[in-house]
């Protein structure tokens, strides 16, 4: 039986991340071919990697606060437009020949400052327009269009500009953040997260006094669903930690995604020299050679939704990710552009469909008028440690640029290993319900 249509307000949520995926893609491709051209220092080139992943550590968690607080689809317009200046800032470097290396930090730094903004209210307004039974079905589809447009339209396009002239991917980047800003506006009301934050809001009446077995409901009838805090931005910044530590099936999982993050950060930091000078792909075709990870995370946002359907949550996410940094490892063992190619691909792949399932897992298990303080908290603990692994994975590449692949994957597997038997045994989202007790 066919699935129902996820609906025209999720159908111009779609869009409107279209428009951002197209700059970011450019944005990824273009600081690191920049950064190769401006130093030759393994280092240094890590260093942009901290500076893209290091705003989730210190500015997530006040972002999903801010999520939670203001109209969403104000926060994606200004991150949206914002942005656009910021790129128009790297434009102007460009242009006057003003480019170094630091300057070049400094807007990646500021891109990922934005991005958590950004990245916190596109995942909220989501539960509001899909039902728990479709969220692995509407992640899939914002993950495959933004794959399609960061990777394989991005990546080739991006580096091909750069080998004329980087003015014009740099230019393109500034109109793709400023479109997405403009469309973001134009998302309905119901995006916003006005009424959910509303509903949870309402009073309470309390059981009487001396009647502690009287179930708390509201004056319509309602059991009561909870209220968010209202002591101000101190309680609202801990509001998301406090969900996810007081979770027994969130908190594990949180650690885990952790620990293989900070993995994969080690492996990808530096991942352009390997590809460049280990592989000896010319620069020119780096983002071309990248298609292989665009193909295996659309592949991956194509049937994660069926292998989920057939083999349950938790299996698949234990299988992608053991799967995932076994193939980081054979790359890195065997340095050929095939085999390189081959492991891109199926690592991408295991990737996104980690990323799908654990999205949809959180938002069928997280009330509306927490996911962007629950989403940032999450972040800034997954997000914030990877620049311990980029940094690693620098320092790694100095003495050989498959090191970071062959010690990242070794100490990912091990964490997989560990964590095998309780991903496995993950629940469905559909199962779950934000308003009931943990399940685990």
């Amino acid at each position: 039986m066919r699935p129902e249509p996820l609906g025209g307000a999720f159908t111009k949520v779609v869009a409107a991340n279209l428009s951002s995926s197209l700059g970011d893609g450019i944005a990824r491709v273009a600081a690191p071919l920049l950064a190769a051209q401006l130093t030759d220092d393994p280092l240094l080139v890590s260093l942009v990697a901290v500076a893209a992943l290091l705003p989730w550590l210190l500015f997530a968690i006040p972002a999903g606060v801010l999520v939670d607080r203001i109209d969403r689809r104000l926060a994606l317009g200004l991150a949206g437009g914002v942005r656009a200046l910021v790129a128009g800032g790297l434009l102007a470097l460009h242009l006057t020949g003003a480019l170094t290396i630091w300057w070049l930090l400094l807007v990646v730094l500021l891109y990922g400052v934005l991005e958590t903004v950004y990245d916190g209210a596109i995942r909220a307004v989501v539960p509001s327009l899909v039902g728990r039974g479709d969220l692995p079905r509407a992640n899939s589809r914002i993950e495959a269009t933004e794959i399609v447009v960061q990777q394989f339209l991005s990546q080739p396009l991006t580096s091909w500009l750069l080998a004329i002239s980087a003015a014009w991917a740099l230019g393109l980047n500034t109109a793709a953040y400023a479109v997405a800003g403009g469309l973001a506006l134009t998302l309905p009301a119901v995006a916003s997260g006005v009424v959910a934050r509303r509903r949870a809001a309402r009073p309470v009446d309390k059981p009487a006094q001396g009647d502690p077995t009287a179930p708390d409901e509201r004056p319509d009838g309602e059991p009561d669903r909870g209220t968010p805090p209202t002591t101000g931005w101190r309680a609202e910044l801990a509001a998301g930690f406090r969900f996810i530590w007081d979770s027994a099936m969130l908190r594990p999982l949180w650690i885990v995604s952790v620990l293989i993050g900070i993995c994969h950060a080690a492996i990808t930091s530096t991942l352009v020299l390997f590809i460049l000078d280990r592989l000896d792909v010319p620069e020119a075709w780096y983002g071309t050679f990248m298609l292989a990870g665009a193909l295996g995370s659309l592949t991956a946002a194509a049937t994660t939704s069926r292998l989920k359907a057939r083999f349950g949550t938790g299996p698949v996410m234990a299988v992608a990710n053991a799967v995932g940094l076994g193939a980081w490892f054979l790359a890195g063992a065997f340095p050929l552009v095939w085999v390189g190619a081959v492991a891109i691909f199926v690592s991408f792949g295991c990737t996104t469909t980690w990323n799908v399932l654990v999205m949809s897992l959180r938002q069928a298990a997280v009330p509306n008028h927490l996911l962007g303080r629950v989403h940032g908290t999450w972040r800034t603990a997954l997000w914030g440690a990877m620049p311990i692994g980029s940094l690693a994975g620098g320092l790694l590449a100095r003495t050989g640029y498959s090191t970071p692949l062959l010690v990242g994957a070794t100490a990912g597997l091990m964490v997989a290993v560990a964590g095998h038997r309780y991903i496995a045994t993950l629940p469905d989202p559909e199962t779950l319900d934000p308003e009931t007790p943990d399940p685990a």
